[in-house]
């Protein structure tokens, strides 16, 4: 696979063009719940706009991220969202070549709730883009 500088993704197996990569995988990880946001159902997509954002995503990328989400999270009364990154991160590790300047990965873990509860909310991090940057989002429910 090559990577052209607007974002493009060649097979040169084949030759197919493609704007982004899709998997799926299986874990057996650990996700802190003790930290998040709770969040109405109906809230779900205003909330992941303005969170995506701050973790760095732009308006397509947030956009594409909540067409998959959302209808996996809109119909609960409640959600508790976190975003645990360095968690999946230990998990699914990313080798690239040549290095991009900048990486961007945003996992966001969910459980639904038939009521609100009280946890603290974490401090968000983003990362600024620079040069050749590379994004991968995604995402899993607790249940």
């Amino acid at each position: 696979m090559i990577a052209r500088p607007d974002g493009t993704l060649q097979d040169l197996r084949d030759g197919q063009e493609y704007s982004y990569l899709f998997w799926e995988g299986t874990a057996d990880t650990q996700y802190d719940m003790s930290t998040g946001f709770v969040v109405k159902g109906d809230d779900t997509a205003a909330f992941l706009q303005e969170k995506l954002s701050e973790l760095g995503l732009t308006p397509a990328e947030y956009n594409e991220f909540i067409v998959y989400w959302l209808p996996k999270m809109q119909e609960n009364p409640w959600n508790l969202i976190t975003f645990q990154t360095d968690a999946y991160t230990s998990q699914a590790a990313l080798h690239i070549e040549p290095e991009p300047d900048s990486v961007i990965r945003v996992f966001m873990v969910y459980q639904a709730l038939e009521k609100p509860i009280d946890v603290p909310e974490p401090v968000l991090r983003s990362v600024s883009r620079e040069g050749f940057t590379v994004v991968e989002w995604g995402g899993t429910e607790v249940k």
